[in-house]
């Protein structure tokens, strides 16, 4: 009998280290910093009492808030965490136009060497959060239609004509090449940012621009190594219901021109008509097709169009449901340019375990003028959806 006893014994425990083996780990609650649009080389309206302020100015203000969101406190809703101290983040995202376009007229806007310059110095150095491991939390950087325009030329006339400077950082940060590319290097037909991490139980995909033809291809074998219950969220600039001027021009030579206005930043030749006026019915109604076969993307992530917004992405024939992001710019929001305690970034925070996202609308400058670098941070609207 002592020795049937001993012998279950042993067996109960090398069951349960076999089990503590194989069985999943519960993925701890994941927290991001997400924002767009920081547009280095031109100024805001007005900012804390003072009126043409350069982006420099309110990007560095806007840092400082973003590094002190771990002892902030999130507000009591519905959402995951409730209640809680942000406490480390575990990462950052910006999803494009890091420089603004380097444009003659009306005024002359500053190159994108040295928009990339002041970026540098006032937004990536001067960061300091951490993750649950102490380590400084990574950010992820994508390119804008400005900072691609700048690379490529722009129907707009620009001075210098081209500059890759911001886009060769972009990729050299994101994609990490043998050879890193140089603003007289860097070729913007075959250096498209495209780059996937696990993180914290989900697949984060990152883009240039907008999730195009080539994209979605190279998505459908990225995703062929994640399970279809692991939940996918895409991040890129455009909006899912792309602009028209951001593809490529269908007329004549479909070339960048100052008639067509067509700025190439997509290489995809516009199908849906010849002018940059056209609803992008047949371009929206592929990338609507695409996501129908892969529904565990379950949240995308953009700027471009300058405002905080929450909302579901139907689709042009409004038969699908996609959890979408709009995110404030710092320095052209739709709002907050007429508003300044609207000036926003989001907080998002995501469970795998728990299959629920919250994103919340984290308004840095709440008191206005009166604001200062140590004035807590005030919470707006904020959206939680089921995860897959």
């Amino acid at each position: 009998m002592e020795i049937t006893s001993h012998l279950c014994r042993r067996i109960g425990l090398a069951f349960g280290l076999f089990v503590l083996l194989v069985a999943p780990v519960a993925s701890a609650p994941v927290t991001f910093v997400f924002a767009s649009d920081v547009h280095y080389g031109i100024n805001r309206g007005n900012f804390r009492g003072a009126a043409n302020v350069e982006s420099r100015v309110v990007n560095a203000a806007m840092v400082r808030k973003i590094n002190g969101l771990p002892a902030a406190i999130l507000p009591k809703d519905d959402g995951l965490r409730s209640g809680e101290a942000v406490g480390p983040v575990d990462f950052i995202v910006v999803t494009g136009d890091i420089s603004n376009r380097q444009e003659l007229y009306p005024i002359h806007v500053q190159s994108a060497a040295v928009s990339w310059g002041q970026f540098a110095e006032g937004f990536l150095k001067p960061l300091t959060l951490k993750d649950a491991s102490g380590r400084s939390a990574p950010l992820f950087l994508l390119p804008g239609n400005h900072d691609v325009s700048n690379a490529i030329g722009s129907p707009s006339k620009l001075l210098p004509e081209t500059d890759a400077t911001a886009m060769a950082e972009i990729f050299n940060r994101m994609m990490l090449p043998t050879k890193p590319r140089t603003k007289d290097t860097y070729r913007y037909a075959t250096d498209k940012v495209q780059f996937s991490k696990n993180i914290g139980g989900a697949h984060c995909v990152f883009l240039t621009i907008w999730p195009d033809r080539a994209a979605r291809a190279w998505i459908e074998r990225d995703l062929k190594n994640v399970p279809a219950t692991t939940p996918v969220f895409l991040f890129c600039h455009d909006q899912p219901d792309i602009e028209a001027k951001h593809l490529t021009n269908p007329n004549g030579k479909r070339d960048i021109n100052k008639h067509d206005k067509f700025e190439n930043v997509v290489d995809e030749i516009c199908a849906s008509g010849t002018t940059v006026d056209v609803e992008t019915t047949v371009e929206q109604r592929a990338l609507a097709a695409f996501l129908k076969t892969h529904p565990n993307i379950a949240a995308y992530f953009h700027g471009n169009a300058n405002w905080n917004e929450f909302y579901t992405w139907k689709g042009p024939d409004g038969d699908l449901v996609l959890p979408v992001f709009r995110v404030d710019s710092p320095i052209k929001g739709k709002d907050s340019g007429k508003d300044e305690t609207k000036l926003s970034f989001q907080v998002v925070t995501y469970d795998t375990a728990a299959k629920r996202l919250t994103s919340r609308e984290c308004r840095w400058n709440a008191l206005g003028r009166e604001d200062t670098d140590t004035t807590p941070v005030a919470w707006g609207a904020s959206r939680t959806v089921r995860l897959p």
